[in-house]
């Protein structure tokens, strides 16, 4: 592939943001063109996006060196996505891992993304070092870096499933004045207000209504948490805990937790087939990551220029034809094949110039 206005846009603007030298600013922005219009992160397809007359096997040797040796600051990689997203007003986050096996390896990735209605991005992630799900220390290290960068008011919500409900991670949040709606198991034990005594969570529960709140310490900690809940059309309980106010409010809010879901979805089997990495050391897997993310936006930022602020239209059975990130992949890739000019533009038009004394 020649060189077009969307390589030399990259190198411009990523090379104001990342000490890299101009070789590795050409790798890395053939190599974000490569995945997005591949889709897969399999580094022989992307050697073969490289122009000029090297062999096939100089240019994929040249992308090993790459992971090899270049490190992204995740931090520096976060304000970026904020900033080109152009979503400085408070924001929903979610957290969740992703996993899968490679050869005798596990990966495991533990993700803090923003989701809203349109967007879903990792903004900080922890390669976890062992299986299964990840502790209190490591949820509440991870929220530390988002919140060295961005201050705790920057968060509206933050969304998590039942395997994120550790007391001392709880607690946490409520010493860092975090809202949050995350999901708990009903086999949990709580201590409801105004009594001494433990409770499984089911058996508060007992009550033949469909929706039911009440307040609650939990008994290690004593932290304070509201609790509600809402029995679903198969019979299971959805149960919350928060501290956002109404419990009405908080049930609803934690549909939005299933971004992160569709997020993890759009960065495998439905955009970039991450799966397909033979990246197994978790430093090289972190870069790589690093290089997605960049693609990802770039795809928001092309259904953005595309829509502007009009809906995507619904089918009969009353869906979306496709999601946000679809729609931006697909014109992405259309625009780095036939119109690389539109694909540079998108880019260029919210990604942030360093300042002067940078």
């Amino acid at each position: 592939m020649m060189p077009t206005a969307a390589h030399a846009a990259l190198q411009d603007t990523l090379g104001a943001h990342l000490d890299l030298s101009k070789s590795r600013l050409v790798t890395l922005a053939t190599l974000v063109i490569a995945l997005a219009s591949a889709r897969t992160v399999n580094l022989s397809h992307a050697a073969a996006q490289f122009g000029g007359s090297a062999r096939h096997a100089s240019n994929y040797r040249r992308l090993q060196r790459f992971f090899q040796y270049v490190r992204f600051d995740q931090a520096m990689i976060a304000r970026l996505i904020v900033r080109m997203l152009t979503f400085e007003r408070a924001r929903d986050l979610a957290l969740d891992r992703t996993n899968w096996t490679l050869g005798r390896s596990e990966v495991n990735i533990l993700t803090l993304a923003l989701v809203t209605r349109r967007f879903r991005v990792p903004l900080f992630f922890t390669l976890l070092d062992h299986r299964g799900n990840s502790t209190s220390e490591q949820r509440i290290a991870l929220v530390k870096r988002y919140l060295a960068v961005f201050d705790a008011s920057s968060i509206r919500v933050l969304l998590a499933d039942r395997e994120f409900c550790g007391e001392g991670w709880m607690q946490f949040l409520q010493e860092q004045s975090i809202p949050f709606v995350i999901r708990m198991r009903q086999d949990l034990r709580v201590v409801p207000l105004g009594t001494e005594n433990r409770w499984r969570i089911d058996s508060l529960l007992r009550r033949p209504r469909k929706r039911q709140t009440f307040e609650a310490k939990l008994p290690e900690t004593g932290t304070p948490i509201s609790i509600a809940a809402k029995r679903l059309r198969d019979g299971e309980w959805l149960i919350v805990a928060h501290n956002t106010g109404r419990g009405e409010r908080a049930l609803n809010t934690y549909r939005r937790r299933w971004g992160i879901e569709c997020l993890f979805a759009d960065l495998k089997r439905r955009g970039f087939n991450l799966e397909d990495t033979r990246l197994a050391d978790p430093e090289k897997l972190a870069t790589l990551l690093g290089v997605l993310i960049l693609a990802l936006v770039w795809a928001y930022r092309c259904a953005t220029d595309l829509m502007g602020k009009k809906a995507i239209k619904r089918k009969a059975h009353g869906r979306r034809e496709k999601s946000w990130f679809r729609l931006g992949l697909d014109t992405l890739r259309r625009w780095l094949f036939n119109e690389p000019e539109n694909a540079a533009s998108a880019w260029l038009r919210t990604c942030p110039k360093p300042k002067a004394n940078q």
